[in-house]
Parts: structure tokens; C-alpha cells; sequence
């Protein structure tokens, strides 16, 4: 009789036990479940924001270098312009050159698209940089592919702890192909003058990238390339019809 009872009591301590330990567990998946939807709404959106801003940055960085390089060591700008005068030397029409301009598109866009491979791999010693423009940034970072770290700090919105907290990766991933094409803007400057501003614009997709989330953005880069003054007659412009003075070369 005693040994019955002395089961029974250990019977019932021991579903006491099970019953306890599925009420913690019930308590952890709560709790597990509402930090979740708290990082989802709450905090993912602001380190997005700031991955966002630093991955364009980032970009810009490199998309300009680029071009830079292309137009100092590789590129006549004189080159960029087919110009035909009448008998009088008076300026006629203004056109590209197709030659130079596929060149400087097609160089430009795989030396940006080249760059943000490597950089994307951690491949920091074989960028085709100028002047090493990423200076500013932690090079042992990059070379684990980490374009940024976030403190986690800033998720409370309070500028005193603000960098505060672990750190939180920021990586990115080129999605794509880039686009790349010539835009030009032609307005007048003075008595029968003619300016002249020739740009590059690069069109690109990038994949941010975060412990908890990542999300696509699309980065657009306008690039100064060269302004000419064109002085007399006012000339017709082909550069894309006469009521339209921009010009787009897609790259294939």
C-alpha cells in the first residue's frame, strides 16, 4: 500500500515537472515570437535604412572612381564630338562619335561592374581604384566583404546611444547586369552660344544584405563628363533629333 502511494506521489511530481516544462517552453516560443515581429517592424526598417544609405554611398564611391579613370588615362574628350562647319567656319551640326562613345560606355560600365564583384567577394586588393578611394573604410572589413557595420544602438533613435551595442554586418550583392548610357543637356550661354554637358549615367541593382533581412535597391549615378562651349551661330544639334538633346547607348 505505502509502495502505491509512494508511486503515485512520484507519478504526480513528475507530470508537475512535464507540465512546468511545457509551460516554459510555451513562454519561450511566445517570447521567441514577439521578438521576432518586434525586429520585424521596429527594427529591420531603420538598419535597412542606414545599410541603404551606406551601400549607395559605396557605390557612388566606386561608379565615379570609374569614370574618372576612364576619362583621365583613356578618353579625349575633343574625341567625344564630331563637329561640321560651313564655308564660313561657322559651326553646323554637333554629333557623337560613335566610336568613342561606345568605348567609354562599354570600359566604364565593366570596370564599375568588375569593382563591385570584388569588392562584393572581399577581393579588396584587386580593385582598379584611383587614389584609393576607399581609404576611409576598414580594410580588414572589406576583405571579409563587409561594407559597413551598423551599432545596434541606433535602433532606439536616441543620439546617446546611438553607437552603443554589437555591431551588425552590412553586405551587398550586385544583381544583374549594369545599364549604362550618355546623357546630354544642351542650353544657351550668352549670344549665340551653345553649352554643351555630356554625362554618364549607370543603372544598377543591389542586394542589401543583413543578418535578419536583406532587400533589393536600385542605384542611379549621373557622372559629369564634359562641358563645351559652342560659341557663334547656334548650330542644329543630332545629337537624338532635333527636339531632344539626349542621347542613349545601351550596352550589350
Amino acid at each position: 500500500m505505502k509502495k502505491r502511494i509512494h508511486l503515485k506521489r512520484k507519478f504526480s511530481f513528475f507530470k508537475k515537472k512535464i507540465n512546468f516544462v511545457i509551460f516554459i517552453v510555451i513562454i519561450l516560443i511566445i517570447m521567441i515570437v514577439l521578438t521576432l515581429n518586434f525586429i520585424s517592424l521596429k527594427v529591420n526598417p531603420v538598419l535597412l535604412d542606414y545599410a541603404q544609405m551606406e551601400a549607395r554611398k559605396i557605390a557612388s564611391i566606386i561608379i565615379n572612381d570609374a569614370v574618372n579613370h576612364k576619362i583621365t588615362n583613356d578618353i579625349d574628350i575633343e574625341e567625344l564630338f564630331i563637329i561640321t562647319r560651313d564655308t564660313n567656319n561657322e559651326v553646323k551640326t554637333i554629333d557623337f562619335n560613335p566610336i568613342v562613345v561606345n568605348q567609354i560606355l562599354t570600359e566604364t560600365t565593366i570596370l564599375v561592374q568588375s569593382n563591385l564583384r570584388y569588392l562584393e567577394q572581399g577581393k579588396v586588393d584587386m580593385l582598379n581604384l584611383m587614389n584609393n578611394a576607399l581609404i576611409d573604410y576598414n580594410q580588414d572589413k572589406l576583405k571579409q566583404g563587409i561594407i559597413y557595420e551598423i551599432p545596434s544602438g541606433v535602433i532606439f533613435g536616441n543620439s546617446f546611444l546611438a553607437n552603443i551595442g554589437p555591431k551588425i554586418p552590412v553586405k551587398f550583392s550586385l544583381v544583374g547586369d549594369i545599364v549604362g548610357y550618355i546623357n546630354t543637356n544642351v542650353t544657351d550661354y550668352g549670344i549665340n552660344n551653345a553649352l554643351i554637358e555630356v554625362n554618364i549615367v549607370l543603372e544598377l541593382s543591389e542586394q542589401v544584405i543583413l543578418p535578419f533581412v536583406s532587400e533589393k535597391i536600385t542605384i542611379d549615378t549621373t557622372i559629369p563628363v564634359a562641358l563645351k562651349l559652342i560659341q557663334g551661330s547656334v548650330p542644329n544639334y543630332y545629337l537624338n533629333g532635333l527636339n531632344s538633346p539626349s542621347f542613349a547607348l545601351p550596352i550589350n
